[in-house]
């Protein structure tokens, strides 16, 4: 009975055993990846700059902070933030009141200082005719001529006042200095303006430049003169040029940096000022092998990307050097070639040895990148 029932359970594991097969293989089992040339990029070797690293920001070289000479009430602010204003032109309006009354006193002390200065002056000269004459005495002229000369000081105080109050008067009317625009409004009608509070501030979007702050231990290798390649946040993968137009004589006590100012090259000139810009101080130049930033995968302590060879897609582990702050690449150490194609932009689902296929852009409309199919 044993026997029985022994011999089809071998004959049923002997037979299972066979049907099995091989282990498949993980790559052979994943979907094949359906790429168009745009997924690609070919590597190759490039010029890469090399120098110090800049940092700062876009700032005009003509700038004025407008501030309240006299205090007072705020009338009207006539220009407001990003309006172009001309030399001369009116942008704030104090109120004058208490100021044209000072003005007013002063004009009035002036003419009755000039009318006794004017008094005293005949007077001397009729004692100097009497004294010529033997009329009068000696006394009484210098007497006369003592009167004389304290009137004339008044007179000359009382001028002094006088343009003072006008003065003051004329910084009642804040103007601008230069052909700008307006780029910090700081008050409003009825605000009460002190003396040294600012009010607006005016800017020469014709004459920006890099203002920069560079590590000290970079020192010796900077020159007048020198190009610098940067980027400005907010124009994409716009790349400015400049030279190196002065170096300050010392370091931040703090951050060891030293701040560099930077010319523009050609046209094109940001216009807003505050800009954060980076870059490099180019010191020389060499060819190396530059990886995109996104086409870098990041996993732990490891690096790699993924490379088409042939028809199958490998996963290659890289080894990068510093990041190129303008070109926002690295260089590749190790791991890549010239030469080799890797995904521009690779997924979280890719397997090594996955299978890869090239589509064909159909005629009037492009072939969907990155697609799997079973």
């Amino acid at each position: 009975m044993l026997s029985r029932l022994v011999v089809p359970l071998i004959a049923a594991v002997l037979a299972t055993a066979c049907s099995k097969g091989p282990a498949p293989d993980p790559g052979a089992a994943a979907a094949v990846l359906l790429l168009a040339p745009e997924d690609l990029r070919t590597l190759g070797t490039s010029a890469r700059s090399e120098g110090p690293v800049v940092t700062g920001s876009v700032q005009p070289e003509r700038r004025a902070d407008l501030r309240a000479e006299v205090s007072s009430v705020v009338l009207q602010v006539l220009k407001d933030n990003g309006e172009p204003v001309r030399r001369g032109d009116l942008l704030v309006r104090l109120d004058d009141t208490a100021i044209r009354d000072s003005l007013a006193s002063a004009d009035e002390a002036v003419r009755a200082s000039a009318q006794a200065f004017e008094q005293s002056e005949r007077q001397v000269q009729r004692l100097k005719t009497l004294q010529a004459q033997g009329m009068t005495s000696m006394q009484a002229l210098e007497d006369a001529e003592v009167r004389r000369n304290g009137a004339q000081s008044d007179l000359v105080a009382a001028r002094a006042r006088q343009a003072s109050a006008r003065q003051m008067l004329q910084r009642t009317e804040v103007r601008a200095p230069f052909d700008g625009v307006v780029s910090d409004r700081k008050v409003s009608s009825g605000d009460t303006a002190q003396v040294g509070k600012e009010l607006l501030k005016v800017i020469d979007p014709r004459t920006m430049r890099f203002e920069g702050l560079v590590s000290s231990d970079h020192m010796a290798e900077l020159r007048l003169g020198q190009p610098v390649s940067f980027r400005v946040n907010g124009y994409g993968t716009t790349e400015f040029a400049g030279t190196l137009k002065r170096i300050d004589a010392s370091a931040n006590a703090t951050t060891r940096q030293v701040e560099v100012v930077v010319a523009f090259s050609g046209g094109g000139l940001p216009r807003v000022a505050g800009l954060y810009a980076e870059g490099r101080i180019e010191t020389g130049t060499t060819q190396v092998l530059m990886v995109p930033e996104a086409a870098v995968v990041r996993s732990a302590d490891a690096t790699y990307a993924w490379r088409v060879n042939g028809a199958t897609l490998q996963k290659v582990a890289v080894r990068l050097g510093e990041r190129d702050a303008r070109r926002g690449e690295y260089p590749v150490l190790a791991g890549l070639a010239a030469g080799d194609r890797i995904l521009r932009a690779p997924g979280s689902a890719l397997v090594d040895g996955q299978k890869v296929e090239f589509a064909a852009a159909a005629r009037g409309a492009a072939a969907t990148p990155l697609v799997s199919r079973r």
